[in-house]
């Protein structure tokens, strides 16, 4: 009985020891994590409320973001036009123009390839054809100038009676470089031997008066010049009327009935020159009488008939 009883007490007493160490133990032990758990408390708190100086730098790096962020935003649609700008394909109207451009400079090329080929010496017995031909009409136009001389001091005394100053001022101005033009014909010594034109073979086609023709770019040129020729001449001319308040009549005039100015007898028949002279003139005349440019213009102060005017008026066909 006294055992068990020294037995309970002994208990009791173990059992008394060990909740007391017990409650030490769980006080120590929490005592550690109520120190972290107040050090977390304090720093929620602290990143809840900071501190004005830290709102401050947090508000303007916020807005450093936004303002970056809306720049990158507005940046884009710019960049992203001009990619779409360098993506964009060439307009069709410049790739048409562009391709037109070297379309036309292959067909000059080719032209001055197929001249050059044509450039070939003509027969020796050809060249001699031609310089008899070239002599005959040059000596046949030193007399016919001989001849205009006297109708054009007759033309003129007639203008004065008529009392048309203007015209006779015109008729003075066109003879005197005519004359310039028989001075030159009287001094000059043509070299046939190395005149390209009478090696050189024909290449254009033309048609006068139903008869078909063939010439070199040489006898091409002089043409063109008479149309050239005729049209400033004839512009003259009609507004000499116009100033003398005469009638249209430009069959009337003597530059249009002598139709040599420009013409040295060399290249062309003086006929198929004469031709193509009046032609000019016609035109001439008429936008010089109405003070208009219908088939011309006027370039740097001297009146000059229109490309697409003297291409249809020559009509040249190229025979290559």
């Amino acid at each position: 009985m006294k055992s068990k009883l020294l037995d309970r007490i002994a208990m009791a007493v173990v059992i008394s020891t060990l909740s007391s160490a017990g409650v030490s133990f769980a006080a120590e032990g929490d005592g550690k994590p109520r120190e972290e758990q107040k050090r977390d408390q304090h720093e929620r708190q602290r990143e809840e409320n900071p501190r004005p100086q830290q709102k401050a730098q947090s508000a303007a790096k916020e807005q450093k973001q936004d303002q970056q962020h809306h720049e990158r935003a507005q940046q884009k649609p710019a960049q992203e036009q001009k990619d779409q700008h360098a993506r964009q394909p060439v307009q069709p109207e410049r790739v048409e123009r562009q391709s037109k451009q070297i379309q036309a400079q292959r067909v000059q090329q080719q032209k001055q390839e197929q001249i050059q080929q044509q450039r070939q010496r003509l027969s020796q017995q050809r060249q001699q054809e031609l310089i008899r031909q070239q002599q005959q009409r040059v000596e046949q136009y030193r007399r016919d100038l001989e001849q205009q001389e006297r109708v054009a001091r007759e033309r003129a005394a007639l203008l004065e009676r008529q009392k048309r100053v203007a015209q006779y001022r015109f008729q003075q101005d066109y003879l005197a470089r005519v004359h310039q033009q028989q001075i030159y014909l009287r001094d000059h010594r043509f070299d046939y031997d190395h005149d390209p034109y009478f090696y050189t073979a024909p290449i254009y086609r033309y048609n006068r008066g139903g008869r078909s023709y063939e010439t070199n770019e040489y006898g091409a040129k002089t043409l063109r010049q008479a149309v050239n020729y005729g049209y400033e001449e004839g512009f003259r001319a009609g507004r000499a009327d116009r100033d003398d308040r005469w009638g249209y009549n430009y069959e009337d005039s003597y530059a249009y009935r002598d139709a040599n100015y420009g013409y040295s007898g060399y290249y062309v028949n003086r006929d198929d020159y004469n031709y193509y002279f009046r032609e000019g003139f016609r035109r001439g005349y008429e936008d010089g009488y109405n003070s208009r440019y219908s088939y011309g213009r006027l370039a740097d102060g001297t009146p000059s008939i229109l490309e697409t005017i003297l291409t249809q008026i020559l009509n040249f066909q190229s025979i290559l």
